[in-house]
């Protein structure tokens, strides 16, 4: 049995669509799947079981990039094609059967993992997203994430400025969450681990200066995909900006806090019951759209979202994080 997956092109709505994949891997365990999706993405998906091939796709004009997807995959007769994008492809190659994803306007207000769960009928119990490494990325991960020792894992950097929370108010968090006697601080002394993309650095770079060397793990644009999500399931509290990366937190089962200003929670805030998020005291409608909006040279829209208000999501988010669910 041969299984063609069409997934998404973006980090973050392929961690939210991996479930689906993975619903398919555990009901059909004869079956050998071939993956295609964006070229961010891609790693994503090579240590999956039973996956023999990953194609990257890279954006291409005028459709190119469909007609070269087209010439991978036609000499096979494929017994399922699941196609989260809509293409053409589902209905241009030999397949016994094909699922598509509902059509994005029929998904308002909904969360993507139930908008990819319907992709199979199986929207009423939507699947985990699910992460995979390898043995090797997590004997990497152990190497740079300690044992013995409790770590703030921060994600200051987004797609987009628009979407990013400023870095001295990461700083003033992380100093508050993880600070020595004296207030609320759920990770007293805790190592400090700073994730982000190798493009990334200049953003990221005031946190990573912040934190004491001793404390510090410095990990942006320095370990691949997999061994992110690696690390991330070696931490103890994940707090960061609307990202793939937020997502990859939640999916590896950890306590996880998405900030959110313009964009919307209701579609993409973090899935699974160690999760939570916390909004900009401004509404979606409020930061975009508005007179004088610029998409392209905004700063960020995030200044209304308070350290003191993240801080206390944090406390309750950690709180409730150490209880089994109902």
């Amino acid at each position: 049995m041969r299984i063609l997956f069409i997934g998404p092109t973006r980090i973050g709505d392929a961690v939210l669509s991996s479930g689906l994949l993975n619903y398919l891997i555990r009901n059909f365990p004869d079956a050998r799947f071939t993956v295609a999706c964006g070229v961010a993405a891609a790693p994503l998906f090579e240590a999956a079981p039973r996956v023999e091939r990953v194609i990257a796709m890279t954006k291409l004009p005028h459709a190119g990039h469909w007609w070269r997807l087209w010439r991978e995959v036609a000499g096979h007769r494929w017994s399922l094609v699941v196609d989260l994008r809509r293409s053409v492809i589902s209905w241009t190659v030999l397949c016994a059967r094909r699922a598509m994803a509902p059509a994005s306007s029929t998904a308002q207000g909904e969360h993507a993992v139930v908008s990819f769960a319907r992709t199979l009928g199986v929207s009423d119990n939507p699947p985990m997203p699910r992460l995979w490494t390898s043995e090797e990325q997590r004997a990497a991960a152990a190497e740079l994430i300690p044992s013995g020792t409790p770590v703030l894992a921060l994600g200051p950097t987004a797609n987009w400025r628009g979407k990013t929370w400023r870095a001295e108010n990461f700083v003033a968090l992380a100093e508050r969450l993880t600070a020595d006697g004296g207030g609320y601080a759920p990770l007293p002394g805790a190592r400090i681990a700073v994730f982000g993309a190798e493009g990334e650095r200049d953003d990221a770079a005031p946190v990573v200066a912040a934190v004491p060397p001793e404390r510090r793990i410095d990990l942006v644009g320095a370990i691949d995909l997999p061994t992110v999500a690696a690390c991330l399931e070696l931490c103890s509290l994940y707090i960061g900006n609307d990202s793939g990366l937020m997502h990859m937190a939640a999916a590896s089962g950890i306590p996880t806090l998405g900030l959110f200003g313009p964009s919307r929670p209701e579609r993409y805030a973090p899935w699974g019951w160690r999760t939570a998020w916390v909004r900009t005291e401004k509404d979606f409608d409020e930061l975009v759209g508005g007179p004088g909006y610029d998409f392209q040279n905004t700063d960020t829209l995030m200044d209304s979202l308070a350290v003191d208000t993240v801080v206390e999501a944090a406390a309750r988010l950690w709180q409730r994080a150490g209880r089994e669910p109902d």
